[in-house]
């Protein structure tokens, strides 16, 4: 940037029920995938960072967990990751799904803005699925419910509504050099965003059939000689029946999700991958620290 030039930067913290479209702005915003998306909740499990530029402003948005009640420990670790993710924020903004409208979900996460005085945007997000009356009188409900200082009506999934929400959210964020270098599009380690990929295809080609008790973690991400990857990823599933239904008949479901994965990934990050992926039984994976420590979740939540 020249030296006459103000510069902004700072943090926009995405609050909302799992499904508001949080990972979708996220990744809207950005121009590239930072954050895996799916039709099925609480796909998104830590806080994640989408770096990008508007106009001067280099913002960084913070993709936070869906906030829901809370039965099991990795969905307490969520929660708290999601509501942490406030404290980092120069500017906070609740995203509600217009079509689902003022759930009990969206309920609860205004009650605890109330008690912290937080100040917060609006965005209504998926516009485009929602009648005009209905969506005016669903945005008179939430400021009715809240003292928003500002709301936007947006369809990240089509780029509607988004430019003018961008543009506010520049010329607010406080004067500050930039915090990361122009081309960085997120802080999270390659071997990680390969591991989220993996899981997002997990979503989409087991629906119903995926537990929410699965994770993918990664045990090795290598540059070879030829500036190929060799990526190797542990699918940990909690019983023997679960891990038949990702492998499927004589292994075919694991190896279309590979193959997805894999063309996804080579056309991110312009690399040759090679991607093995291996599945296990943990039956108590979702007590053990080690897979919470990557991910910046506090097991003690």
């Amino acid at each position: 940037m020249a030296e006459n030039v103000k510069t902004r930067c700072g943090f926009v913290a995405l609050l909302g029920a799992p499904n508001a479209g949080k990972s979708t702005i996220t990744n809207n915003f950005v121009g590239s995938k930072v954050s895996i998306v799916s039709p099925k909740a609480q796909t998104t499990r830590a806080t994640i960072k989408g770096i990008g530029i508007q106009n001067d402003t280099q913002i960084i948005f913070l993709d936070t967990p869906g906030i829901f009640s809370p039965k099991r420990r990795l969905d307490r670790a969520m929660v708290a990751s999601a509501w942490n993710g406030v404290g980092d924020a120069d500017i906070v903004t609740l995203v509600v799904d217009a079509k689902r409208g003022f759930d009990d979900e969206t309920k609860a996460i205004i009650e605890k803005l109330k008690q912290n005085n937080t100040e917060t945007l609006l965005v209504l997000n998926k516009t485009d699925l929602v009648k005009e009356d209905i969506l005016l009188n669903l945005c008179k409900t939430l400021n009715e419910a809240y003292n928003f200082k500002e709301t936007f009506m947006i369809s990240a999934l089509n780029n509607k509504g988004t430019d003018e929400f961008y543009t506010y959210l520049a010329n607010n964020l406080p004067e500050s050099p930039w915090y990361y270098p122009e081309e960085q599009m997120s802080d999270l380690p390659l071997k990680l965003l390969a591991a989220e990929i993996v899981r997002e295809k997990l979503f989409l080609y087991l629906r119903q059939e995926l537990p929410y008790a699965i994770t993918v973690e990664p045990e090795l991400w290598e540059r070879r000689e030829d500036n190929s990857v060799r990526a190797e990823m542990t699918i940990y599933v909690e019983r023997d029946g679960q891990k038949q239904i990702v492998l499927g008949h004589n292994g075919s479901m694991i190896k279309k999700i590979g193959q997805s994965a894999r063309h996804e990934l080579e056309d991110l990050l312009e690399d040759r991958i090679h991607l093995f992926l291996f599945v296990k039984v943990r039956s108590n994976w979702g007590d053990d620290p080690a897979r919470y420590s990557d991910w910046n979740l506090d097991f003690n939540s």
